[in-house]
């Protein structure tokens, strides 16, 4: 392993940037698929969307959302609150 690929992940030896190296390659393997499923659930949320405007309703459901939040408030704790306001942005409103 080069100098420059220690540099680069900020490790001291070269055993620690590889194992550093593999699993940064993991994690953008990871976020692919976070972004596939986001935008698979950006879609869904759509098609929901769709069929309440469609049949008189609004366009956004509270108390759903409210659910949502908390459930990732409960498995994430604040952060997951954050999460979760995050996707029902990118959600609300493609319709």
């Amino acid at each position: 392993m080069s100098t420059q690929t220690v540099a680069e992940t900020g490790a001291r030896t070269p055993e620690a940037a590889g194992v550093i190296t593999d699993a940064r390659g993991r994690i953008d393997d990871l976020d692919g698929r976070i972004i596939g499923l986001v935008q698979e659930r950006m879609a869904v949320s759509a098609v929901i969307q769709r069929e309440r405007i469609a049949s008189g309703g609004r366009r956004v459901n509270l108390s759903r959302e409210m659910e949502i939040i908390g459930h990732y408030s409960e498995q994430l704790g604040k952060p997951g609150t954050a999460l979760a306001m995050t996707l029902l942005e990118l959600c609300r409103g493609r319709v």
